[in-house]
């Protein structure tokens, strides 16, 4: 196990942290100078059993641990260590056409597809290099290839219905498999309701195999269709099926599928490898619960103020 800092300008803010004992003990000197005018603190140690420089200690050292948690966090402290996880890197590709406000998935379409990409997300495990992309007419990289679960759940709640016309199927393989030409396994997850009229779902195949790129889609509608503002808009499960068989993947409705969570651990295909788990999440929570500590430690009977 080994760790690295994604951000590590910020390392020597580490310097800082001895000016606090620093600046700490020249105070408690200071204000002990100022006292002795008036009192005979060392008497009253003496009595009450007080070591007049130990006052606060502990707030000191949670106040200076809390600011190296902090650090660190800031520094993109990140820990690489051997555990399980998927062999494959991920794309995720939402249709984002007009056909996706059509109201036959509740509340629309594109927020079921949305809710089940983050269905897909929180089954992924550890390690797990996933990107965003959304298309239409055209097609859109929300986010590039990370293993932060966060930043891509950001990036799905953000997308929404596109202002261009059209479902270009071979235009979402195309930005997908070139999001993933770094990558050693490679598959997308393909949401849409499978309205093709852009592009030839043939070459999208094509391009796909070149590749080496899987594609599992999941179709996002009903055959019977539903309500858009521009009339009925059915699912065309078809064209996904052949996009998928064509390709090594799977075709599935979440409609007809019993626990789409367990159809999602199945494309996973799990290893051992070594995976990066960054660390911003924990220290900062960490930092927090110390804070919330000091706090009461600093205004409790059991510290001795000055």
């Amino acid at each position: 196990m080994d760790f690295s800092f994604s951000h590590p300008q910020y390392l020597w803010l580490l310097f800082s942290l001895p000016l606090l004992f620093f600046i700490h003990f020249f105070a408690l000197s200071s204000r002990r100078k100022k006292a002795l005018k008036f009192a005979n603190f060392d008497a009253i140690a003496r009595i009450e059993g007080i070591d007049f420089f130990s006052k606060n200690v502990v707030v000191l050292f949670m106040n200076v641990l809390i600011a190296a948690l902090l650090i660190f966090a800031v520094s993109g402290l990140t820990i690489h260590t051997f555990a399980k996880s998927s062999s494959f890197s991920f794309v995720i590709a939402i249709d984002s056409s007009q056909s996706m406000e059509a109201t036959d998935f509740s509340p629309n379409r594109i927020t079921a597809a949305k809710q089940t990409a983050v269905t897909f997300l929180n089954e992924a495990p550890i390690g797990t290099r996933v990107g965003i992309i959304s298309f239409s007419g055209g097609s859109k990289i929300e986010h590039d290839m990370t293993e932060r679960k966060d930043e891509l759940k950001s990036a799905i709640f953000d997308i929404g219905i596109s202002g261009l016309g059209g479902t270009d199927l071979y235009e979402a393989v195309l930005t997908s498999s070139n999001l993933l030409k770094n990558e050693n396994q490679k598959a997308v997850i393909l949401l849409s309701d499978g309205q093709l009229n852009v592009g030839n779902i043939d070459d999208a195949i094509s391009y796909a195999n070149e590749n080496s790129v899987v594609i599992h889609t999941i179709g996002i509608g009903t055959v019977e269709g539903g309500e858009t503002e521009f009339g009925i808009s059915k699912l065309d499960e078809d064209s996904l099926k052949s996009l998928a068989y064509n390709t090594g993947g799977q075709y599935f409705n979440p409609l007809n599928s019993q626990n789409l969570t367990d159809t999602f651990l199945g494309l996973y295909e799990l290893t051992e490898r070594k995976v990066a788990v960054p660390l911003l999440d924990y220290l900062i929570v960490f930092a927090i619960i110390l804070l919330v500590l000091e706090f009461f430690t600093a205004n409790t009977r059991f510290v001795n103020l000055p």
